[in-house]
């Protein structure tokens, strides 16, 4: 144990205090910072509180980053994830309209059935990771990242007024709801004693509305962001500070913060938009060519088709890889170089993984030094170290699908 804090523990440092810059940078316009519903909760509990995405985040609570993270992949833990933008697209052409923005096939959805996919501009560009689902209720909801909150927003704001004027009948409604991830092997024995429906109807990408601990009208989607099985609970804003204390009261769950949150997501190969995707980066060269409808692909009718789809059938430029080293800690921005020594590409993400005690991370380089088991050398305070590239998820992942 003790190596693997000696191995591990620099990263929840060095997050820590790359937020807690942000954080007093913005110390003099605190009242800028958004609030989810629970911060004057997490504060009670210990939360050490950072600016991150234009919102007050606990980073991490009174247990380590490592044992938090392992906790995590053992037990289960609770995270606040309310800063995600939440909304709802209603009206009998909502489909079109979604269809419009991203690549993936929503008319296949089945009722309460969700896909992760990507808006896309007309160069092929990622502008955002989000997940979609087709409720039973008749809308669309979608969840996307709060970092491209406002563009979002826009974009589909944007597009809903472009159909409206065609006489389309759509609409958009933000959801103001909070929105907590409960992560682990042990998440959904933990709800299920706060629920009557029978979660082992629920699989992977799916949802339903219920009553959670005495809170009425929850969206429990099982999803998530750490590899692990676990669901996502929508909670109307009132009800958060309850179902998150009912949660807590069983010893199977703990707090746990964004540190915890992104050294969980690194070694289930899951991406940070802005960090390892962003608007230069296309759904081929980025691995995520799974996101892409087989329909669309053939339809070619969503943003940027007429670059993507042609890169699925030749070789691209570069592409996003899993990297493995010893040594030091790989970090975003560090130099991937070929073993001649020439500079090939960068990492776009990295931390020492407290599961295999070894050095993770994701990166760019070009097509011909993608595939799995290529030496190539990282450079990590100016000292060039051996990385290979690895498949990822690093860690399997443990998604409940129906047998």
């Amino acid at each position: 144990m003790q190596r693997t804090v000696s191995v591990v523990a620099p990263l929840c440092f060095r997050l820590q205090a790359q937020l807690l810059v942000q954080s007093r940078q913005l110390s003099c316009v605190q009242d800028v910072l958004h609030r989810t519903p629970l911060y004057d909760f997490h504060l009670a509990h210990g939360g050490k509180m950072v600016a991150f995405a234009g919102w007050s985040l606990p980073v991490q609570y009174r247990d380590s980053h490592v044992d938090s993270h392992l906790h995590t992949r053992r037990h289960c833990s609770l995270f606040d994830v309310s800063h995600m933008l939440q909304t709802k697209i209603f009206g009998c052409d909502r489909v079109k309209l979604m269809e419009s923005l991203v690549v993936g096939d929503i008319a296949e959805l089945k009722p309460n059935q969700g896909i992760l996919s990507l808006f896309t501009n007309e160069a092929g560009g990622i502008l955002d990771d989000l997940i979609v689902t087709n409720t039973s209720e008749g809308h669309l909801y979608v969840v996307s990242n709060a970092g491209c909150w406002d563009k979002d927003l826009a974009l589909m704001q944007d597009k809903v007024k472009e159909f409206q004027s065609r006489g389309s009948d759509v609409g958009l409604e933000v959801v103001d709801n909070a929105l907590l991830a409960l992560q682990g092997p042990t998440a959904v024995q933990v709800l299920q004693a706060g629920v009557t429906d029978d979660l082992r109807k629920l699989p992977f990408m799916t949802s339903a509305v219920m009553d959670v601990f005495g809170v009425s009208g929850c969206r429990v989607t099982r999803c998530g962001y750490t590899g692990e099985d676990g669901v996502e609970i929508s909670v109307p804003a009132v009800g958060a500070v309850h179902l998150a204390t009912a949660l807590l009261k069983n010893p199977e769950v703990k707090l746990a913060g964004l540190a915890t949150r992104d050294s969980l997501r690194l070694e289930a190969g899951l991406c940070l938009y802005g960090n390892d995707i962003d608007e230069h980066t296309t759904p081929v060269e980025g691995s995520l060519s799974w996101t892409l409808g087989k329909r669309r692909r053939t339809t070619m009718d969503f943003p940027g088709a007429k670059i993507i789809v042609p890169q699925l059938k030749g070789e691209v430029q570069k592409r996003r890889v899993g990297l493995v080293c010893e040594g030091a800690p790989m970090r975003a921005h560090s130099p991937v170089l070929s073993t001649e020594g020439a500079v090939i590409g960068t990492v776009t993400s990295g931390c020492p993984s407290p599961s295999l005690k070894k050095n993770v991370a994701m990166g760019y380089v070009p097509f011909k030094y993608s595939r799995p088991g290529t030496q190539l050398l990282v450079e990590v305070r100016r000292k060039q170290q051996m990385a290979v590239v690895s498949k990822m998820p690093f860690v399997p992942t443990n998604y409940y699908t129906l047998k």
